[in-house]
């Protein structure tokens, strides 16, 4: 406690008990938290360096836009690290390799949301890393292109739980295929509790979706836009209670899929930022490198979502159509 020149207390904002600075913090863009909140005192750089600010770990707008995948495996590894195993959800864009994915399976095995869409995993690699990740309910892994039926009955195998999927492609990741009704097939035998399940784009056809609706009972909501052979008004005549959107839909995701996640910039500035490391900040640290993208940062900013994924939110945060 402090006092006022008044006479009246305050009290002292380091003395807040750490979790509650850390749910005040999470609000906070990634930028600020790791190079701002450090240098207030050593109180806050503990809180930020510990697993209080990362249990829930949201960084996909910020991985789009990294031009260098070695500064998104830094930053998944800095933050996972900070957790201490504690964290709950994982959003990052473009994971660059089979080691960084199994990184999390180790060492994030409470994890009960996983979305790492657009990234560079293999069959193999969720064949080895899926059964440490049983605890999931919510899994993204859209326009995954190197991952197919082996991979999502791995999934379906060992995360029990769950009760949401997000697989949705885009029309370039699928220009050499000529269908995919072996995951169709992967996933009506293996997820028989999902209850919500965008597969926009996929090339399945009607009986494909009749199969997953046949295993999956519990379902309330498919995503099929893009997806033109499917009967969607046979589906809804057969299935009254289930929530549909799609195929016909008019809409824009080709364009504005490639306009948000590939216009990288050309601009070579250099930024030097200081990050903290336990009780003290160093300039030159490695993990500036991470800022050093080359893009205005104070455009780039995180967004952290309190409460994670539950089986109650009916909506799942799906693409709004547009």
């Amino acid at each position: 406690m402090g006092e006022c020149e008044d006479g009246k207390e305050y009290r002292c904002w380091e003395e807040l008990l750490p979790d509650a600075l850390g749910l005040i913090f999470r609000n906070l863009p990634l930028q600020e938290m790791l190079t701002v909140v450090p240098r207030v005192c050593k109180s806050w750089g503990r809180v930020v360096a510990g697993p209080y600010c990362w249990q829930e770990i949201d960084i996909e707008e910020w991985s789009q836009q990294q031009s260098k995948p070695d500064q998104i495996g830094r930053m998944v590894e800095l933050l996972i690290g900070r957790s201490g195993g504690s964290c709950r959800r994982i959003s990052v864009s473009g994971l660059p390799c089979d080691p960084l994915f199994s990184f999390i399976g180790d060492n994030a095995r409470a994890l009960r949301t996983l979305e790492i869409p657009r990234s560079e995993i293999s069959d193999s690699i969720v064949e080895t890393v899926a059964p440490r990740l049983s605890n999931v309910t919510f899994l993204d892994i859209s326009s995954c292109t190197k991952i197919g039926a082996r991979a999502l009955e791995a999934f379906g195998k060992h995360c029990k739980s769950l009760v949401g999927l997000r697989r949705v492609m885009h029309p370039i990741d699928l220009v050499d295929k000529v269908c995919q009704h072996d995951e169709a097939h992967a996933i009506a035998c293996s997820m028989p509790k999902l209850r919500h399940l965008e597969m926009g784009y996929m090339l399945i056809a009607t009986e494909a979706v009749l199969e997953i609706l046949g295993q999956c009972r519990d379902l309330k909501f498919l995503d099929l836009r893009g997806c033109w052979t499917v009967d969607d008004k046979f589906l809804r005549e057969r299935h009254p209670g289930l929530r549909v959107l799609g195929p016909r839909v008019d809409d824009c995701y080709e364009n504005s899929y490639w306009e948000e996640c590939s216009d990288y910039s050309d601009d070579s500035s250099i930024y030097s930022w200081e990050f903290m490391d336990d009780d003290y900040y160093a300039v030159g640290s490695d993990d500036e490198a991470i800022w050093d993208d080359g893009q205005g940062l104070e455009n780039l900013e995180v967004r952290f979502y309190g409460g994670g994924f539950s089986e109650s939110f009916a909506g799942f945060d799906w693409p709004p159509s547009p």
